[in-house]
């Protein structure tokens, strides 16, 4: 049931919608809540993860869903990092104002983040970018207030600035810190099945086995007695002594018994002290 984002676009916009002549060409569709739907069903029944339901969804309360309210369905190729951009990919009828009325942000700002596509020529299965208008909630209805990430502490080293985040799609559930019993504990990154953990800095595998209670657990030496750890994994990808750069995939993520979601437990260290990971990942 392939169509454009929340409704129909009116007859003063500039984009021209996609050709529903090319519906087929890719997965993702639009589905309609039905009479006794909850948003756990859905995800079932599309095989997609409940978080990864959520974030495609950003307006969507799951605690009152509508008979007749259309979600949205991603594909493989989509990607929901925290705090955008999205990666989306376009369906028949879609246009920029389609796309930002679905994702409460503006087509100007589509079009901003996608200098190279033309608007008015947009291709069912071309991926664009959608940044997020500020205030946006980063999933639905469930999620955490935002909170501003920290500033880098001046004490520091300056090769541990702007690295990258350990995973592409993912939702932060749990952040760095202590806990109710004052015990500190390390960031909980959720993410969808299939997913890589990935180096965030180049760096050394210094372990790369099993530990209790934590599952496979990868932990990468950097330059200045810099730390980071991979806990939760299902399979190791890396051998010790293997030399990585950032971006290499480490470990496929493990899905907890728990709460059937795939959680990434991700720590940052500098010679073995815990650091808030927001410091430093961009």
């Amino acid at each position: 049931m392939l169509a454009g984002c929340a409704g129909s676009p009116s007859s003063n916009d500039q984009n021209n919608p996609v050709p529903s002549s090319t519906a087929g060409q890719i997965n993702g569709e639009w589905v309609e809540v039905q009479r006794g739907d909850t948003l756990g069903k859905l995800a079932n029944r599309a095989n997609v993860p409940l978080e990864r339901l959520e974030r495609f969804n950003p307006g969507v309360n799951a605690q009152r869903l509508n008979v007749g309210q259309r979600l949205l369905i991603p594909t493989q190729q989509e990607r929901a990092p925290s705090g955008g951009p999205y990666r989306y990919q376009i369906r028949p009828g879609d246009t920029y104002s389609s796309i930002a009325r679905h994702f409460s942000t503006t087509a100007g700002r589509i079009q901003s983040a996608n200098p190279g596509s033309s608007p008015t020529a947009l291709r069912v299965g071309q991926i664009v970018s959608v940044p997020l208008s500020s205030g946006t909630s980063r999933s639905s209805s469930t999620s955490q207030p935002a909170v501003a990430a920290p500033t880098p502490s001046a004490s520091l080293p300056a090769s541990a600035r702007r690295w990258p985040w350990p995973l592409e799609d993912y939702r932060i559930v749990r952040r760095f810190g202590a806990d109710s019993r004052g015990t500190l504990q390390p960031m909980l990154l959720a993410t969808q099945a299939g997913a890589k953990a990935q180096a965030v800095a180049p760096g050394e595998v210094r372990f790369a086995d099993g530990m209790r209670q934590l599952g496979d657990v990868v932990i990468i030496h950097h330059a200045d007695n810099l730390q980071t750890v991979y806990a939760l994994c299902e399979r190791i990808l890396v051998r010790v002594g293997q030399q990585v750069s950032a971006g290499d995939p480490l470990c496929d993520v493990g899905q907890s018994s728990t709460t059937q979601r795939y959680d990434l437990l991700f720590d940052l260290r500098q010679g073995g002290k815990p650091i808030d990971p927001r410091q430093v990942l961009r």
